[in-house]
Order: structure tokens, then sequence, then C-alpha cells
């Protein structure tokens, strides 16, 4: 019975994600928190990150977790 469950919570938790990460990278989110806040939002290490750093990581990690979702849904 929790396999269904997990899998069922994986598709709001991708579309959660893909959200920040669309306005991130398109909708101007990687300039709104370059900064003291990056380093808020994504952890310790991106307090000096610039806007291409942080839509670099966000597109990377997206990446990562669409990888991880489409092998949560189908494992």
């Amino acid at each position: 019975m929790t396999d269904w469950v997990g899998r069922l919570l994986v598709l709001p938790v991708y579309i959660l994600l893909s959200l920040f990460f669309k306005w991130i990278l398109s909708w101007g989110g990687a300039e709104k928190i370059e900064g003291w806040k990056a380093g808020w939002l994504i952890g310790w290490v991106a307090d000096d990150w610039d806007t291409e750093q942080i839509w670099m990581w966000a597109l990377l990690t997206w990446i990562g977790w669409t990888v991880f979702c489409l092998l949560a849904l189908v494992v």
C-alpha cells in the first residue's frame, strides 16, 4: 500500500520544485536572491555566488531532480 503513496507524493513535490527552479531560471529569481538570500535558500556556500552561478546551480539541480523523480516513478 505504501508503494503507491510514495509515487503519488513524488508528483506534487516535483511540481513545487519545478516552479521554484523555473522562477530562478526564467522569471528573474536568480537576480532577486543574489547575495545573502541565496545563502539562506540554497546553502551557505552560495553567499558569494553571482546570478550566473545561481542560474547554473538551478539548472543542474533541476536536471538532477528530474532524473530522481523519473526513477522514483518507474522503479
